[in-house]
């Protein structure tokens, strides 16, 4: 449930197929993303699974689809 809401997520902002879209893809490496497309990510992030403000620092740590996966469950456990 969660990989597939942020799948949608990924692809409408990097423009790409939600199938091409794996927990091992990177955002950097496979999806060309900067910083500031990253930060762009956390906040739909954010809103859409209503995670409340995220700190900087989690960016830090963010590599793959699967990153962001494990940190929503995470946070929804919260």
């Amino acid at each position: 449930m969660v990989l597939e809401k942020l799948k949608g997520i990924i692809a409408q902002q990097f423009g790409v197929d939600q199938d091409e879209i794996t927990e091992e893809t990177t955002f950097v490496g496979d999806l060309g993303a900067d910083s500031l497309d990253l930060v762009e990510l956390i906040m739909s992030v954010e809103e859409a699974f209503e995670l409340g403000q995220v700190e900087d620092n989690t960016l830090e740590n963010v590599k793959t689809v699967g990153d962001v996966v494990n940190f929503i469950k995470e946070r929804v456990e919260e």
